[in-house]
C-alpha cells in the first residue's frame, strides 16, 4: 500500500495530499498498459496531460458532470491503488470534491468500487481499492473508470494533473509464497 493522505474510512473523506508519490515497493505501475479515455476535454488539455509526469500540466473536461475517466486494459489485471495529483490551491473550483471509481469487464457492467470526498487536497492522494475484508486486496479487472461527480465550489469542469494506477508486482518465481531479493536467493530457490 502507499502512504495514505489522511483518510478516515467511515467517512470515505481524503484531506490534504502529499507533495511526493509515495508506493510500497511491491506495487508497479500499470497505466502504461492501459488505453485511456475521457468524457471530454478542452483544447490542448487532453486525456495525454493526466500521463505525462507533468504536474504544470491537466486535464481539463468540457460539459456537464460527471466527467469520466476510462482506463481500459486489454487483460485482466489486478488493481490495488490509484494516485490522483489535485491542487486547490491552483484549481479552486475545477477541483473534484466527489469522487467514484468503478471496476468491470466494459461500460456494459461497472460496479462501484470506491466512493470518496476529496476535501480542499493539495498534492497526491492515494485511493486504495481494497475491500472491507481483509482477503479483498486489490480488484480483477479490465476495465478502471473514474468518475468525478462535483467539484469545490460547485465548479462545472474538472482539473486532473496526473493519474497513476498501480497493482501487485507478480512473483517472478511460480508457486513460490514468497519472494526473494538476492540473485544468490533467486539462483537456490528450487530444487531439483
Amino acid at each position: 500500500m502507499a502512504t495514505e493522505s489522511s483518510e478516515s474510512e467511515e467517512e470515505g473523506k481524503i484531506r490534504g495530499g502529499n507533495d511526493k508519490l509515495i508506493v510500497d515497493d511491491d506495487l508497479r505501475e500499470m497505466g502504461k498498459n492501459a488505453a485511456w479515455s475521457v468524457s471530454s476535454c478542452k483544447p490542448g488539455n487532453g486525456v495525454n496531460t493526466l500521463r505525462d509526469d507533468n504536474l504544470e500540466t491537466y486535464w481539463q473536461s468540457d460539459g456537464l458532470q460527471p466527467h469520466l475517466i476510462n482506463i481500459q486494459f486489454q487483460k485482466k489485471v489486478r488493481l490495488q491503488l490509484v494516485a490522483l495529483y489535485v491542487d486547490f490551491k491552483l484549481d479552486e473550483s475545477y477541483t473534484p470534491s466527489k469522487i467514484s471509481v468503478r471496476a468491470g469487464d466494459g461500460f456494459h457492467n461497472l460496479k462501484e468500487v470506491k466512493s470518496v470526498e476529496l476535501v480542499k487536497p493539495s498534492g497526491w492522494v492515494s485511493i486504495s481499492l481494497s475491500g472491507t475484508d481483509p482477503r479483498e486486496t486489490f480488484v480483477n479487472t479490465f476495465m478502471l473508470q473514474i468518475a468525478m461527480l462535483s467539484n469545490h465550489l460547485n465548479g462545472r469542469d474538472t482539473h486532473i494533473r496526473q493519474i497513476k494506477v498501480y497493482g501487485p508486482r507478480p512473483n517472478p518465481i511460480p508457486r513460490q509464497p514468497f519472494q526473494f531479493t538476492s540473485t544468490e536467493f533467486i539462483t537456490y530457490s528450487t530444487l531439483r
